[in-house]
């Protein structure tokens, strides 16, 4: 396993790094944000994002994708979360995508595939139903309906929810909320009778709906894999969207680290830069440790679910690791830097503060540092 980037994957990471800061750098987001954007990201520039083939990155060649995997797609998310670059990459290519290649039969690959590798189509998640991640506790129903299925519940912090074609709902088909098995998949366009997208106001200014399914009926066609068997190809895609989303944190707290230790050389206090006081050198040198740590962790991450060597749990270890570490150090540094930068620091006039903000968002996202560590701690145990 490899915790660095091939010369490939470092030439993707620079083209990245070039494009995003030419075309996506802060300040778009600050634009986005102050001008209300429903969804929250510029289409033009996901559509240039598609062009470049990033959208095809993960999917095997039989697919119409890059194979190029998930640590082509970190590279990718490393320099998004350095530019604060918002786009649906990670909702409806790494979640969205993965669960019609891991579960979806040929005909909805087929159906499905190229129109998302293609930018045609956007199709969201809708997990969960609480405030905090939690998969296993999906209470929303499906039950049969003739020949189809009645959908009846409520989803929330449905990330790039506003103005996606469909949605796919993970819905309980048996059992109750807490157990892993009677979860099923459903295909949901947005514009069925009955299904309802109230916009959610966040923090970072992201795309995130709730998701109102009141009486939607869907055909036998929309049911993706196995009735009640959807966790593993759930839990895998997860583990995908993880791993991306620790790369982008990874970028993000980079690009704080590096915004920080160019202040306390530029700023001057007593006739020196502040950077010159043994106490703040004490705690920049923690915020550099913290940080190699978790590009490590990210790095072991996302090679994890590459590595066909690995059981579903081995992946599943190690992309709670990621995700736990980058939003352990993301969490460290981004406090530090706002505190290093004193009061300037909590202004909306610097760029920390719209880290700050979309860092807080990313940590609590696909699970915070709680859910991790309990279910790193389940891996553990069961070895």
């Amino acid at each position: 396993m490899s915790l660095v980037y091939s010369e490939e994957q470092r030439l993707l990471a620079d083209t990245a790094a070039e494009f995003l800061l030419a075309r996506s750098p802060v300040t778009a987001q600050r634009r986005l944000r102050d001008e209300g954007a429903a969804e929250g990201f510029d289409d033009a520039l996901w559509n240039e994002m598609v062009d470049m083939g990033w959208s095809a990155i993960p999917f095997p060649e039989a697919l119409g994708g890059l194979a190029f995997g998930c640590m082509g797609l970190g590279a990718v998310f490393e320099s998004i979360g350095r530019n604060l670059s918002a786009s649906p990459l990670l909702s409806s290519i790494v979640l969205g995508g993965t669960l019609i290649e891991l579960g979806g039969s040929e005909a909805q690959q087929a159906e499905w595939m190229p129109l998302l590798i293609a930018g045609d189509k956007r199709i969201a998640l809708a997990l969960d139903e609480k405030p905090r991640h939690d998969p296993a506790a999906t209470a929303l129903r499906a039950e049969r309906q003739g020949n189809g299925w009645l959908l009846q519940g409520h989803k929330t912090f449905v990330a790039d929810g506003v103005g996606a074609d469909a949605f796919i709902v993970v819905a309980r088909s048996t059992g109750g909320p807490g157990e892993r098995d009677g979860l099923s998949l459903f295909f949901v366009p947005a514009d069925a009778p009955g299904v309802q997208v109230l916009p959610m106001r966040m923090i970072d200014s992201r795309n995130h709906a709730q998701v109102r399914l009141d009486g939607v009926c869907v055909d036998a066609a929309a049911l993706i894999g196995q009735e009640g068997g959807a966790w593993g190809a759930l839990d895998a895609a997860l583990d995908r969207g993880r791993a991306c989303l620790a790369a982008e944190l990874l970028g993000m707290t980079q690009n704080l680290f590096d915004m920080t230790i160019e202040y306390l050389k530029t700023r001057v206090q007593f006739d020196v830069p502040i950077g010159s006081f043994q106490a703040l050198q004490h705690r920049a040198a923690r915020c550099y440790a913290h940080l190699h740590l978790a590009r490590s962790a990210v790095m072991a991450g996302l090679a994890a679910m590459d590595d066909p060597t690995l059981d579903a749990a081995g992946r599943a270890r190690l992309a709670s690791l990621a995700k736990w570490k980058a939003g352990d150090a993301a969490h460290r540094i981004s406090r530090e830097a706002v505190q290093m930068h004193g009061g300037m620091g909590v202004t909306d006039e610097l760029d920390v503060g719209l880290f700050l903000k979309r860092i807080r968002v990313a940590q609590a996202e696909l699970g915070d540092a709680d859910f991790h560590c309990d279910r790193y701690g389940e891996f553990v145990e069961a070895q």
